[in-house]
This record gives C-alpha cells, sequence and structure tokens, in this order.
C-alpha cells in the first residue's frame, strides 16, 4: 500500500475516531459571569408637572352630525368620481359623514333587464337544440331563420351574447349621480346633465350646512 492509499484510508479513520472521542466527552464548564447591573437613577420628583391641565381633543368638526348621500350610476363607470367627491367633502368638513350609494334606473328598464338572460339562452338553446325544441311547442317544420343561425353556430351564438351584454349594460344604466345633504338635494345630473365640479360642490354642501345650523339655532332659541 502506497503512501496516498494509507492517506485516502487513514483520514476518514481518523477523523471517525475523532468524532467518537468527541461525543462522549463531556464540554467544559462555562467560566462564571460576574456582571453587576447598576440601578439606573429615578427621575427627581417633580410635583408642578402634575398641576398642569391636560387638554382633551376636541371632539367633532365643522361637518359632525352631517350626511351627504352621494348615489351614482353604478354601472356607468361613475365610482372614481365619487370616490373623488367623498374625499374631498371629507377634508373640508371634518366629521361629516358621506355615504355612497347606486341609483338604480326607472322600473320598466330593470323588469327589461331581467328578461335579456332569458333572450340571451333563448337564442343559444335553439341553435344548439332547436330540432328538438320546436316539436315540443308543436311546430313541426323549423321557420327558415332557424337555419340561418344553424348555418353559422358560433357567430350566431356570439352575436345573441355580446348583444344581449349591451342592452343589458343600458337597461342597467341611470346616468344619475344626485347629491343629498341631510336629505335635501343640492346637485342633480339627471337635470343638470353634467357632472359637479368640486369647489361648486363644496359651495353647495357649506350653504346647505350652514342654513341647517341657522335653522337649528332659531329653533333652540324659539323653544
Amino acid at each position: 500500500m502506497d503512501r496516498v492509499q494509507l492517506l485516502l484510508v487513514g483520514l476518514p479513520l481518523f477523523l471517525f475516531v475523532t468524532d467518537i472521542f468527541n461525543l462522549f466527552t463531556p464540554p467544559p464548564p462555562k467560566p462564571p459571569c460576574h456582571h453587576h447591573h447598576t440601578p439606573l437613577p429615578k427621575p427627581p420628583f417633580n410635583p408642578e408637572i402634575i398641576d398642569i391641565p391636560l387638554q382633551k381633543p376636541s371632539i367633532g368638526g365643522i361637518g359632525y352630525g352631517c350626511t351627504v348621500n352621494i348615489n351614482f350610476c353604478a354601472s356607468c363607470s361613475y365610482r372614481g368620481t365619487a370616490v373623488t367627491m367623498k374625499k374631498m367633502l371629507e377634508t373640508q368638513f371634518p366629521g361629516i359623514d358621506v355615504i355612497l350609494d347606486n341609483y338604480p334606473p326607472p322600473l320598466p328598464k330593470r323588469l327589461l333587464s331581467k328578461v335579456v338572460p332569458v333572450f340571451q339562452f333563448g337564442v343559444i338553446g335553439i341553435v344548439m337544440a332547436g330540432e328538438q325544441i320546436f316539436p315540443m311547442i308543436g311546430i313541426m317544420t323549423p321557420p327558415p331563420w332557424y337555419y340561418s343561425l344553424r348555418g353559422n353556430r358560433f357567430g350566431s351564438i356570439a352575436t345573441a351574447w355580446l348583444l344581449g351584454n349591451v342592452m343589458q349594460s343600458f337597461l342597467q344604466s341611470s346616468g344619475a349621480f344626485e347629491v343629498y345633504c341631510n336629505g335635501e338635494l343640492v346637485f342633480s345630473k339627471l337635470k343638470e346633465g353634467r357632472f359637479p365640479g368640486e369647489i361648486e360642490l363644496k359651495d353647495l354642501v357649506g350653504k346647505t350646512l350652514a342654513n341647517s345650523r341657522v335653522t337649528y339655532n332659531l329653533g333652540v332659541v324659539w323653544s
């Protein structure tokens, strides 16, 4: 056995014996610690600090107790404008409560919007299984327009689905952006045909709040 082979065999054997020796050898004891904690000096007692009255934060603000309702058309993508107006009013009138809500369309449009999905699925059902549906309703020979729809199934289904979605979006939209302050209408997009400006809406709400305070103070005086 040459030196290289002896080294390759002896080195792992030496490491194995060393690990066994360290495993059964108890660790040396740790030296005792002699750290002394010096107590921190207490601050001197100053009786004058107790005599200083604490100022309580003021409760409420210029808009405290007032509510602004912004009713907007949710399907018209007016939410971003409503959120911007809400943040502006809460900044200008601290303590005011701004509530965002959807302004629904008139009842006839809402009823028609419920019919649109029925129309969509009806067209899809006729295109896919019209040969079984027409005999069930007493029509033994399908009408000519059925074969036109049947000739282009994918186009007919896609057109019915897209057209139905457009109709439903139109029927569910009201185009409204109505602002109420304490139940009083201060701005109406349905009447004005436009959105209010931030400065304009701030002035309208401010005037309404001022009139509400004057009315409340007069009521308190007369009572």
